[in-house]
């Protein structure tokens, strides 16, 4: 018989917490940035603020904060398609949990479908998801004991001093505001990142918004004349840094 599984459950669970450790050590010994409990509990807060702000009833908002928290435990396989793995560790682990089948499919459906190389917004969880992780670029994602600024990830990293998330639900969009540094570029940033910006695009127009990217006060993509770019009335501050 299923039963209501909560983010404190996810979070008190032995394998997803060996899971996450795990992954953020292999993604450090490849050279990746953190991928631990800082960035999970960053996407998992981030995702369950965007369901929440968009008027997504609790359950939902809950199953988005999970699959925020599990959403990168297939890197403890392979960095490789590890949305893919992580969807069938997760599956597994909650069935056995207790968790209903069908929020179980919700969550993984998410996870599958976070990576920019195959993933896609398929739910509204799925498109939380995809805008929460991509929008956690920021210099205290670097490894100190190896930082390296030759490395343009590092280097991105470390030149962004805040990032936020904010809603305008009056205009309908969802804008990831990024303030750098001189050490690196906005040239840089869409070098790694282009991609992800522009699933980040797919899963805002998946709820029915539209999402801009604000690089130091300059909109790097507009479908209108250029409007404001700092928080204004009806836009609500949804990740922090």
């Amino acid at each position: 018989m299923s039963k209501i599984i909560t983010l404190n459950d996810v979070k008190e669970n032995e394998e997803f917490r060996s899971l996450i450790e795990a992954s953020n050590n292999s993604l450090k010994v490849l050279g990746y940035t953190e991928h631990g409990i800082r960035h999970v509990g960053y996407v998992s807060k981030t995702t369950a603020n965007i369901l929440s702000t968009l008027g997504y009833d609790e359950r939902t908002v809950e199953l988005g904060a999970i699959a925020g928290w599990i959403h990168d435990i297939g890197n403890a396989i392979n960095r490789a398609h590890h949305g893919l793995t992580g969807s069938l560790l997760a599956y597994d682990i909650l069935i056995r949990m207790g968790m209903n089948a069908n929020e179980a499919a919700l969550i993984i459906a998410a996870i599958g479908n976070h990576e920019e190389e195959t993933g896609m917004p398929v739910n509204e969880i799925a498109a939380a998801l995809i805008l929460a992780d991509k929008s956690d670029a920021h210099r205290s994602r670097v490894r100190r004991e190896t930082a390296d600024r030759k490395d343009i990830h590092d280097r991105v990293n470390l030149s962004i001093k805040k990032n936020y998330l904010a809603i305008d639900k009056h205009k309908k969009t969802i804008r990831l505001v990024i303030q750098m540094d001189n050490t690196s570029a906005t040239m840089e940033y869409l070098q790694i990142y282009l991609s992800r910006m522009v699933l980040s695009e797919k899963a805002a127009a998946f709820l029915g918004y539209w999402f801009e990217l604000v690089i130091n006060g300059n909109v790097i993509n507009r479908r209108k004349p250029a409007a404001p770019v700092y928080p204004k009335a009806g836009e609500t501050e949804v990740s922090e840094d």
